[in-house]
């Protein structure tokens, strides 16, 4: 069971991208739950169907943790996502807000990771 608020970030978001979605709400979100998607409504339920129809279109996602950091009330995690096996994925990052050891709000924000770039530091 996790502990900090950053274990619990990390098994909420690996639980979600192993289809496990709603067992993940149910252990880690926090009634009155808000999120900040712009693609969805702001509250849990329709950030969760969401997620469900993602996990059902891409059965081999996978959320790799890059780093992980908190302070206070907020985790941030940097991770890349693939889709499928073998993609380069997109780099996201997700804040999570806690109250009493439950996400209470989140923000995601996401960059493909281009074929090629100008720039030699790498995304990961």
């Amino acid at each position: 069971m996790p502990n900090s608020n950053k274990e619990v970030a990390i098994a909420f978001l690996q639980g979600v991208a192993l289809g496990d979605v709603r067992s993940a709400y149910l252990k880690h979100v926090a009634p009155g739950f808000r999120h900040h998607n712009a693609y969805f409504a702001g509250d849990a339920e329709s950030l969760m169907r969401g997620m469900e129809e993602n996990a059902a279109k891409f059965p081999n996602k996978v959320l790799e943790v890059q780093r992980a950091l908190e302070d206070g009330n907020f985790v941030a995690v940097h991770s890349r996502v693939r889709m499928n096996p073998g993609e380069r994925g997109v780099a996201v990052v997700h804040i999570l807000r806690f109250e009493n050891g439950k996400i209470i709000e989140l923000w995601d924000v996401g960059q493909q990771v281009p074929e090629t770039s100008p720039n030699t530091n790498p995304m990961f």
